[in-house]
């Protein structure tokens, strides 16, 4: 399936190198960690796991099951951008941070500047593990530091359209294979009482794969230093098309990842869902009565002649900093992340879509999937991933989704546009790398 070929979310070794010169003084090793402090602990270690992942403590429960002297006890809380990065940072800065993990590469960096995260290279098979993951997504883990690690990939999110089949069907719609096209749709879905889709006002994230789908870019660092533009004429026009579909009230606007939001695809009021591979798990936990009327296909394109897909999240996991047992901790997300036992139960369990390279011979990513009619949506998904547009994260996500977030949230209400909220967000941003010393346009 080539995920050596994987582009997920690819940041630019410039932005990395830049990123690394401007957090805990720029050394190689600035978190502290040395060889030496990845000795193996005396005695029963308990070790804490927050992640969103669903199904992930079936998962863990292979392990502790295998090593009753490494015990992990796993939290399984709302996604990142629901208030879970805000907790890990109170957490760190209080002292009390979990052992591990759960971040997604656009906001690895954020935990970089603030120094959070634990560097692992020195622990046993590290270092090794790099030949498990595309250069693109290793590089996300590094910063591209010599000597430095500072979490180890678990999966990638290319993205694709989940579609009611059985309602386009019935109703004699045709799969939208087009962004006009799929506007076209939601007309006539209206009209029929539903919705074709759900904007969600805090899934920024979400957003930015629109936009690099369609070719755009957020953050640069060619010459050395962050060039911050979420407005650019590519942003603009994800941003306006969206706003002419709000405006039209032709898509809902409920809270992400939320009961009620499970319930409009549960029931049939929401008709799709423009997301990325661990979708597929979303939808069939959240819409259990709906099983074999869902399919998957490419995201619409603006240019129908040179088909791009773009990425929506895509995890690491990480040792924090302050952890007493790294050597334990980075021996578990060794495992979790690279073994065949772990990567066929995060598929089977969690539909995750594995980083590492040794995911490609799973058989069950070249099954069908029952929830999806035996679709085999993983063979698309692989296909999609080749298409992905690389896109390069800034150091202070988290607070730039914040920030576009509130402006979401007020062109959802009436008050603004979605336009606006690029442009406060981006002037917010700039304002956020210079009061952090880090060199901005």
């Amino acid at each position: 399936m080539a995920l050596k070929n994987l582009r997920i979310a690819a940041v630019a070794t410039a932005a990395l190198v830049a990123l690394a010169g401007c957090s805990a003084g720029g050394s190689s090793d600035s978190s502290g960690s040395t060889a030496s402090d990845c000795a193996a602990s005396t005695g029963k270690v308990d070790l804490s796991f927050t992640t969103w992942v669903p199904g992930m403590d079936k998962v863990v429960d292979i392990w502790n099951k295998a090593n009753p002297d490494i015990q992990v006890t796993v939290s399984t809380v709302p996604n990142g951008n629901s208030g879970t990065y805000q907790n890990f940072f109170t957490q760190l800065k209080a002292g009390n941070a979990p052992d591990l993990g759960q971040v997604e590469y656009d906001t690895l960096p954020a935990f970089r500047v603030q120094d959070g995260l634990a560097n692992i290279a020195s622990c046993d098979g590290v270092q090794a593990a790099k030949a498990d993951f595309a250069d693109g997504l290793w590089n996300q883990v590094t910063f591209g530091e010599d000597n430095s690690v500072y979490a180890i990939p678990q999966d990638s999110g290319p993205m694709a359209l989940y579609y009611r089949k059985d309602l386009f069907e019935k109703n004699n719609i045709p799969i939208p294979t087009t962004w006009d096209e799929y506007a076209a749709d939601a007309v006539k879905i209206k009209a029929l009482g539903g919705q074709i889709t759900n904007f969600p006002k805090g899934d920024v994230n979400w957003f930015a794969g629109l936009v690099s789908q369609a070719g755009g870019q957020w953050f640069d660092t060619s010459d050395g230093t962050w060039d911050v533009n979420l407005t650019s004429d590519v942003s603009t026009k994800v941003a306006n098309y969206w706003q002419d579909l709000l405006d039209k009230q032709l898509v809902s606007t409920i809270p992400g990842f939320t009961d009620q939001w499970n319930n409009a695809y549960d029931t049939g009021a929401d008709w799709t869902w423009v997301s990325a591979v661990w979708g597929a798990n979303t939808i069939s936990s959240g819409a259990p009565s709906t099983t074999g009327d869902w399919a998957v296909a490419p995201m619409p394109q603006w240019d129908a002649a040179a088909p791009t897909s773009g990425a929506w999240g895509g995890s690491s996991s990480v040792v924090f900093k302050g952890t007493k047992h790294p050597a334990e901790a980075s021996k578990f997300l060794l495992w979790l992340n690279t073994s065949t036992e772990a990567l066929t139960a995060l598929n089977t369990e969690a539909n995750l879509f594995p980083a590492s390279s040794t995911g490609a011979t799973l058989p069950a990513l070249s099954e069908g999937v029952p929830f999806y009619g035996d679709q085999k949506i993983y063979e698309l998904f692989s296909e999609q991933s080749k298409v992905v547009s690389p896109f390069t994260w800034g150091p202070t996500m988290t607070q730039t989704y914040s920030d576009v977030s509130d402006g979401f949230a007020a062109a959802i209400g009436g008050s603004g546009t979605l336009l606006d909220a690029l442009k406060d967000g981006q002037t917010k941003t700039v304002a956020a790398l210079q009061a952090q010393s880090i060199p901005v346009k």
